[in-house]
């Protein structure tokens, strides 16, 4: 093997290792990544937006994009199924357009998909818990499930009784909050394998992907648009680095000049140009502001944006 070589493995080594500290997770604590119980596989891509709002950028259905794993009219189905209620979000449907996200990044090439792999550990988490708490009937939701919504707490509201009565433990985020909550699973000092912690994870990895595919979907009056591998950065500097050390950053700098060019992405959603893409990846950016802005909110209610 010559020096090159050499250097490369060792760069793709390295980045394996810093991958699997990208959320600040680690593998000492959820590197078990066959624990995937619980995916729920969409067989349609119908669109169906559970608010009723209509969308003036095209027609409310995406088309499946022949020969692509990463379906975009998947996620925005999956991301338009996840709120509930007033200020909800059902996990099932959440964790599934994670699916869809992490098929996304694989797409982009091994040093991106390299990132996933964490990611598909921290969906495994709540996967598992969810799977146990149904497992377990006493890790249920109790009749007590009315304080969720009493207005005397903060994890719920009013508006939710009707899907916490007849909810589980991991059902939603505000249901899984008020479980973890009163079981005490949720450390505020150490690091732990909750729920909470692990969804507070992935909440900060979403607001990255948001602001890339906002970015992406932009197209400026004048002036030339900029390199994906430039826009990925720039949302990656706004968001994930403010959690990450030195090295896991340096990292990410490397993944990110191995990001295909814009062309690719106009295969990826079966488009033909950028004012096609943008107006595809305006519908996914938006629905993911409505999950990201509830998710934003149970968490930061609960004092819980800063979970180690």
């Amino acid at each position: 093997m010559g020096v090159k070589s050499k250097a490369a493995a060792a760069i793709l080594v390295l980045l394996l290792f810093l991958g699997s500290l990208w959320l600040q997770g680690g593998l000492d604590y959820h590197w078990d990544a066959c624990l995937k119980g619980y995916n729920q596989v969409n067989k349609f891509h119908q669109l169906s937006n559970s608010s009723g709002a209509g969308t003036a950028e095209g027609p409310r259905v995406l088309e499946a994009c022949p020969g692509q794993t990463f379906q975009v009219s998947l996620l925005l189905t999956h991301l338009l199924a996840a709120p509930a209620y007033s200020s909800d979000v059902l996990l099932q449907p959440y964790l599934s357009s994670w699916d869809e996200l992490v098929k996304f990044m694989e797409s982009l090439g091994p040093m991106v998909g390299l990132i996933s792999k964490e990611i598909e550990t921290k969906t495994s988490v709540i996967r598992q818990l969810a799977l146990q708490a149904e497992e377990s009937p006493e890790a249920e939701l109790s009749p007590d499930v009315h304080s969720i919504n009493s207005g005397n707490t903060v994890v719920g509201t009013k508006s939710n009784v009707e899907a916490s009565e007849h909810a589980g433990a991991y059902h939603s985020v505000r249901s899984m909050i008020w479980v973890e909550l009163n079981r005490g699973l949720v450390d505020f000092h150490h690091q732990s394998d909750s729920g909470c912690r692990t969804i507070l994870r992935l909440h900060r990895a979403l607001l990255w992907l948001k602001l890339f595919l906002e970015k992406l979907a932009e197209t400026p009056v004048a002036g030339r648009l900029k390199s994906p591998s430039d826009l990925c950065r720039e949302a990656y500097q706004r968001t994930l680095a403010n959690y990450h050390t030195w090295f896991v950053r340096r990292a990410a700098e490397l993944a990110f000049i191995a990001m295909p060019e814009r062309g690719f992405f106009f295969r990826l959603v079966c488009v033909q140009n950028q004012d096609q893409l943008s107006i595809v990846l305006t519908r996914v950016a938006q629905a993911i502001e409505e999950v990201y802005s509830r998710t934003q909110k149970a968490l930061e209610e609960n004092g819980m944006l800063d979970l180690p």
